[in-house]
């Protein structure tokens, strides 16, 4: 059995494997790629992104950026982008780093820089050397202790690279950011999630204004907004972990384990059950976009 695998996640845990701490990726794809639509979206993972051949753009909060060959783009856990990719031969290599681990990295001197989003395009020697350390990194398993210092490295190499202003969006642009309140309440507590009218207290909304934009802005409703998160979280805990699905059901809010089954059913095509005895998912998950 297959794992379902989303291609696309809004505010979902992106599933690195248990116990590792990163996952990196490479993504090829040739002459009959169509050109991606849009779709702004945010992780709770760090993400560089390597280039090889591209050419579109990069969003990330109010500012959009042009992708040429051999450039780079970083975005922090939880910080709204998308790409845009033109048509045709593309390719590039994909890390992620857990949330808590990445921001460790932030705090320590010279890596500044990943505070906040940003698109660069290094030099000749650089890329290359940016290139010899991804495939170093993805030749090693997660888990290695050799990992942690590697993806380092390779960080630290990427905040050297020239940055590219980029050019400022409309205002509207940063319309989610109105929304991180809600969220933010949402990540750090799942079982207790607010209802609608608290969501919308919390940012300073009225609770007809807040589910107007909420939908407008992340395509689905607050209530079936906190279903899916809180689907994905469990999902991560049944590959992750030996908790019970009662136990995760009543972790994650959801009224009866009956009740979770059935939702999880209904979201991934397997029960709770079906889902952890297939618990080896793929080691290349199919990618449709950076």
């Amino acid at each position: 059995m297959t794992l379902p695998h989303l291609d696309r996640p809004i505010c979902e845990p992106v599933e690195l494997p248990p116990g590792a701490p990163m996952r990196v990726e490479r993504v090829r794809q040739g002459r009959n790629a169509t050109r991606s639509e849009p779709f702004v979206h945010f992780h709770d993972v760090h993400e560089l992104v390597l280039f090889g051949r591209v050419a579109g753009h990069f969003d990330a909060e109010d500012r959009r950026y042009p992708l040429a060959p051999g450039c780079i783009a970083f975005i922090p856990s939880m910080h709204q982008h998308d790409f845009s990719l033109e048509a045709g031969p593309r390719d590039w290599v994909l890390l992620q780093v857990e949330a808590a681990a990445g921001e460790t990295l932030a705090r320590r001197p010279g890596l500044e820089r990943l505070r906040e989003p940003f698109c660069a395009r290094p030099g000749r020697r650089l890329g290359q050397r940016l290139q010899q350390l991804a495939d170093w990194l993805a030749g090693l398993d997660p888990r290695d202790p050799l990992a942690p210092p590697m993806v380092e490295l390779l960080l630290r190499a990427a905040a050297q690279a020239p940055v590219v202003a980029g050019e400022k969006l409309a205002a509207h642009a940063r319309g989610l950011q109105r929304l991180r309140p809600a969220i933010d309440r949402l990540r750090r507590r799942p079982a207790d999630a607010p209802g609608a009218e608290q969501a919308a207290a919390l940012c300073a909304m009225s609770a007809a204004y807040f589910s107007r934009r909420f939908k407008q802005q992340v395509g689905m409703s607050w209530s079936d907004y906190v279903r899916t998160h809180r689907l994905q979280l469990a999902s991560r805990r049944l590959l992750d972990t030996e908790q019970s699905i009662a136990a995760i059901a009543a972790d994650l809010g959801f009224a009866t384990p009956s009740h979770f089954g059935e939702l999880f059913l209904h979201r991934f095509g397997a029960t709770p059950g079906e889902y952890r005895r297939a618990r080896t998912p793929p080691k290349h998950p199919p990618a449709t976009r950076a």
